[in-house]
């Protein structure tokens, strides 16, 4: 399955994704400091995550995020039902020089869009609170405080807080 936007392409990952992925997102540190992964630290590490990449996203509804001005892979994104006619992201991911360009936004909302077209009647959205750029798209794109939860970063084993953001999409 593919899925696109205005300026962006969302499918499948391919073992030639893995050099784009390793350096414009596994590899940088100001990606991998929100998210629950480590950075991917050489070339043959990164060939190896993208066949597990591979692996995962034929069982779930997660896709590889490519600029279709580049044709590169710039990022991952995700969603996952967690009752009937409900649905939360799954991780959505962008390398650091992709960001700020609105790609977020119409991430989110063609995640939504998939969502509503399984019959998808509420969506939710979790991120840091100290992630303000993650917020910020959350509250743009109409979504709802609703609580936070104490976590424990399993890479560092800090403490934060993770705020949980709802919509209703039906």
């Amino acid at each position: 399955m593919i899925m696109e936007t205005k300026d962006l392409i969302l499918r499948k990952a391919k073992y030639e994704d893995w050099e784009s992925m390793y350096y414009n997102v596994w590899s940088r540190p100001e990606t991998a400091k929100y998210m629950l992964w480590k950075m991917t630290a050489d070339e043959e590490s990164a060939k190896k995550r993208i066949k597990r990449s591979m692996a995962w996203q034929k069982l779930h509804d997660s896709w590889l995020v490519f600029e279709k001005a580049s044709r590169q892979a710039i990022g991952f994104a995700g969603v996952e039902k967690i009752k009937p006619h409900t649905w939360q992201d799954a991780s959505i991911a962008l390398g650091p020089e992709f960001t700020g360009k609105g790609y977020g936004k119409q991430i989110l909302q063609l995640l939504i869009e998939y969502c509503i077209s399984l019959d998808g009647q509420e969506f939710y959205y979790s991120t840091r609170a100290e992630n303000l750029r993650s917020k910020a798209l959350a509250m743009s794109c109409g979504f709802i405080y609703q609580y936070s939860e104490q976590k424990t970063d399993l890479q560092t084993g800090k403490a934060y807080e993770l705020e949980i953001f709802k919509k209703d999409i039906h």
